[in-house]
């Protein structure tokens, strides 16, 4: 007996919804954001180039070795695509995640990195072990918790004039929603988590 499981609609039958939300899941993609943060912190940091520098050092380990990782997998067939759809996908690019966050961290602590950069690390790091753990009984949305991240640390770095950020947090939400990649519980989790953690910890640490 044959049975048909349902598809997703392709990019040219799509609904306009539907095609806005897979464009902005893919420009504000977590490693996107991700890169793009640490080069704002970075620039902060120092008020020069200077900073964008070691900026660029955390987003290799951050997001561009992460992304490599998964775009490697994604090609050998390891995993389905690039955002990690499936739940039982995701432990392992997260742990490499982590450890190559780990592997930042220390080359910002051996060559005297700055301490605002420092501190943003650190708090992907917390952020990464929650959603880890999380991720392993349920699936939170790492979209949302990276962009409520970045847009808590925007604002605690360059103050008030960086509170559009948010409305975008909630943005990326409905299209992962739309998508039917996550549930509307599963992208307010991922928010709150994400941006509590970050915050806190780069205050603290910073």
């Amino acid at each position: 007996m044959m049975s048909i499981s349902p598809t997703l609609p392709d990019r040219t039958d799509a609904p306009i919804s539907f095609r806005l939300a897979k464009l902005i899941t893919d420009v504000f993609a977590p490693g996107i954001l991700v890169v793009v943060i640490l080069l704002a912190v970075g620039r902060h940091s120092t008020g020069t180039f200077v900073g964008v520098g070691w900026g660029l050092l955390s987003a290799f380990f951050c997001g561009i070795v992460p992304y490599a990782f998964i775009i490697m997998g994604v090609r050998l067939g390891r995993w389905t695509d690039r955002h990690l759809k499936v739940r039982r996908q995701r432990f392992v690019p997260l742990a490499v995640t982590v450890a190559s966050v780990v592997i930042g961290l220390l080359c910002l602590v051996l060559l005297g990195g700055p301490r605002e950069v420092f501190a943003l690390v650190v708090a992907m790091f917390a952020g990464l072990v929650v959603t880890l753990a999380v991720t392993k009984w349920w699936k939170i949305s790492v979209h949302t918790a990276v962009a409520a991240g970045v847009a808590a640390i925007l604002l605690l770095t360059y103050g008030p004039t960086t509170t559009w950020a948010f409305p975008l947090v909630v943005l990326i939400g409905w299209s992962r929603v739309r998508l039917r990649d996550h549930t509307p519980a599963q992208t307010i989790v991922g928010a709150v988590v994400g941006g509590l953690i970050a915050a806190s910890v780069f205050t603290l640490v910073r």
